[in-house]
Order: structure tokens, then sequence, then C-alpha cells
């Protein structure tokens, strides 16, 4: 596994601690708390999760599960671009980052190529997989092979900002061009899904989110110039084929995709394509994703079909309503997104919970009355009020069920009932509001282009 160089993690210690002096006042051992766990959660990312391959791509498991979800690996290393952006420690040591940063991303455009559809990958070869599958394609690298819309766009986005922020383009290797020509195809063909794609997943014995409907085709749709997906962000099936914040999502990557193969790649004919999909997503997004919210202004649907439904909710999984503004998708004082995320935090939003101990946004891949420490670190990067983003980071340290670590969901009135006791990815959303917090890369995530 991989070794963050100690000088690196002493200055990331210190860049929070004084990051956070002005608001914790004479409180010292909440800063230090704030730090350590930092400084803990950034080591135990990179020395039980991370690794460095014989080919020099990074391969990032997700904690409990020892496979690489295309999703989770982009946003458990985010921290360490947050570190990058914000000049934390020497040249060198930065130097160690943005390696793991490239490495990671040849891994993406690996495994894109191979198979655009599939959400989670083997280190090798081997057919490992979580459960027996019937979808049209075996793939001996495939661990899962539900497609999802951010398993498409967090490699792109991340190799956007990684650019942006260093100009480094060591992630641009033989494999990036025919990954993205696999991301466009298959967004073309997922424009039109019932008359185009022949993807299909079907699990049996299993609940209903865990298989697709239809005969492993999901729920029927019209197009309407989304992307159709099989399942949401928390890997369960979507109940309506159009994933609205994964169309969000995908239209930003798909822009700063285009930048990256006109600027970097000198790719013109696909990065035309690139701009044209996400604007063809935008303008369907405008035209069908609104709804009328409890007051009456328009918000963001979670879900539409195409043919006249829609759902209302949000899940604690990234893409979200919630992490809009995270993501670069929105401004925080857009009128619809303040509308949309006063729906989410709130009893309209069917998994939105709240008691003793914590309150926000839970999913339904977890039991009821279980908040997702993830969605409190996003309600905290996704607020201007750095009092409130003090208070959250406060109360995931108080209710991580004495383990130190971030979990996945977390019961709201006995921390001590959790489910994952080990989510790499959960320990980087903490670590990355602290150093949003601390001011460490507060810039990386800019506004949408267009």
């Amino acid at each position: 596994m991989a070794t963050l160089p100690s000088p690196l993690l002493d200055a990331v210690h210190d860049r929070v601690l004084t990051g956070l002096a002005d608001l914790v006042g004479p409180d010292h051992a909440l800063a230090e708390e704030i730090a350590g766990r930092v400084v803990g959660y950034l080591r135990n990312t990179a020395e039980t999760t991370v690794s460095v391959e014989e080919d020099g791509t990074t391969f990032v498991i997700t904690g409990d599960i020892p496979a690489m979800w295309l999703r989770d690996s982009a946003a458990q290393l985010t921290p360490l671009l947050r570190l990058v952006a914000g000049g934390v420690g020497a040249d060198e040591d930065r130097a160690v980052l943005v390696s793991l940063l490239s490495g990671l991303l040849r891994r993406h455009w690996q495994y894109l190529e191979i198979d655009p559809y599939a959400n989670a990958f083997n280190r090798l070869p081997d057919s490992s997989h979580w459960d027996e599958d019937e979808t049209e394609f075996e793939n001996p690298w495939a661990w899962e092979r539900k497609f999802e819309l951010d398993s498409l766009s967090y490699g792109p986005d991340l190799a956007w900002r990684l650019w942006r922020a260093t100009g480094d383009t060591s992630w641009m290797d033989e494999r990036f061009l025919p990954a993205a020509r696999a991301i466009l195809a298959t967004v073309a063909t997922e424009q039109h899904h019932e008359e185009r794609s022949q993807y299909l997943f079907r699990r049996t014995g299993v609940p209903s989110q865990d298989t697709l409907a239809r005969d492993g085709r999901g729920s029927l749709t019209a197009a309407n110039g989304l992307v159709w997906a099989g399942f949401r962000p928390s890997d369960d099936a979507c109940e309506l084929g159009y994933n609205i914040p994964g169309n969000h999502f995908l239209a930003l990557a798909l822009e700063r995709l285009a930048e990256l193969l006109e600027q970097v790649a000198g790719a013109a004919d696909e990065a035309a394509e690139a701009r044209l999909r996400a604007a063809e997503i935008r303008s369907a997004l405008r035209e069908h994703a609104l709804i009328d919210g409890p007051e009456g202004q328009p918000i963001w649907a979670y879900e539409i079909d195409g043919r006249g439904e829609h759902r209302f909710l949000d899940d604690a999984n990234v893409p979200s309503l919630l992490s809009l503004p995270y993501l670069g998708c929105a401004d925080v004082e857009d009128p619809v997104q303040v509308a949309t995320r006063a729906a989410v935090l709130s009893r309209h939003n069917p998994y939105y919970y709240a008691g003793l101990f914590l309150e926000g946004v839970g999913s339904p891949h977890t039991p009821k009355d279980h908040v997702w420490p993830i969605a409190k670190s996003i309600e905290g990067l996704t607020t201007a009020d750095r009092e409130e983003k003090l208070r959250i980071l406060h109360q995931l340290i108080r209710t991580d069920g004495g383990t130190g670590m971030m979990h996945e969901g977390v019961h709201v009135d006995e921390p001590t009932t959790f489910t994952r006791e080990w989510f790499s990815w959960s320990n980087s959303m903490f670590c990355e509001l602290a150093l949003d917090l601390a001011g460490v890369g507060r810039d990386l995530h800019v506004p949408p282009a267009g």
C-alpha cells in the first residue's frame, strides 16, 4: 500500500490548526482533534486502500470491499488534490500526491475502455465479483456491472481539476482517447436507451433495488435528451430512468472532458461531440427536470422518466441534489438550488431523518433513521456559514460510535449503531470539509462552465 511523506502530514496538521484558529478561539482541543483526524484519515486511506501497481497506475479499494469503484476511488483521493492546490508541504511531497492522482486516472481510462457500463472493478482480471449477475457482457475485470452515470463523470472531472490546479498531463496516456470515445458512445446510446441500448442487469433472489425491472432493462422511459442510468450512486436501482443529479454532473464532466480533449489531446472532433452532448443534457434538465417545490417554487426532481412521472427525494451518495454546488454544477445562491436544498433538508425528503444526536440525509441503501456522514460533510461543504461547518465537524466526531472513524450510516438516536465500520470515502469527505473550513484548496470546485 502507499505511504504519504511524514513532512507532508506534519504540514497538513499545521495548516489545519492555523486555518481553524480564528474560528475555535480558546477551544484548542477541538482544533487539535480535527487536525489529528485529517492526518489520521489521510494516512489510513493511503496505507490501507491505495496501491501503486507495476504499471504505475493507482488501484484504490473502497475499504471493507476489495474492489475499486470509479466513483469512490476519485472521491477518496480528492483530499490529496486539495493539498496540492492549496500548496501544502514541499514541492517534492506534493509531487507524490500528483503521481498517485495521475496513476488513478490512468487506471480509470483502462477500466472505461474495457467496460464503460461497470461501476466497480478488480485489481486483476480474475472474475471476482460481488454477486451472480446476468448481463449482456461478460467481463473478468468487473466486480459489478451496475451502470451509473457517475462512473463516466468522476474521471474526466478529476483530470480536469488536476490539470487546472497543476498543469499536469501525465494522466493522458494511450488509453485516454479510447476511454473518452467510450464515454461519448455510451452517452449517445443511453440518450436513447429503449431504441439503442443492449445493456441489461438481472439478479435473482435479491431485493428489488438490487436488480432492474422489465427483465433487466429498467422501468420504461421516453427519450428527452437526458442520459439513462440503471442505478443510482448508492448502487440501488433507479426507480425512474433519468437520475437528475447524475445528469447534472455528467453534463459538467462532458464540458470538462471537451476542454481536455481539445487543449491537451488535440482531439477537436471528440471535443465538439462532448460539448454537444453536454448542451443536450443541460437543455433537457431545464425543460424536463424542474418540478414544483413544497412552497410552490421550482426545485429539481431526483428522477424522472420522460413520460410525465417524477420522484422527489435525495440520497446521501454523491452526486446528489444537495451536492450540486460542491460538484460545481450549481451556485449555492441560485434560487432553484436554495429551494431544492431546503426541501432536501426537510421531511419532504423521505430519506431525511432527525434524532437525538444527528439530523440529515440517509439512503434507502441503509436502514431507516440512519444519517450518512458523507451527507453531513456535503451539507457543510455547500454552506458559506463557517460556524455551521464547524458544528457539523464536531457533530461527526461525537457520533463516530467511539471508533475514531467515519461510517456509512449512523443511527440518529444511537451512534454506536452504524453500518460499515471501514468506509474510506466517508473519511475522505470529513477531510474535505475540514480542509475547506481551514481554507485549504477552497477554490478547488469552481462554478459551472456555462
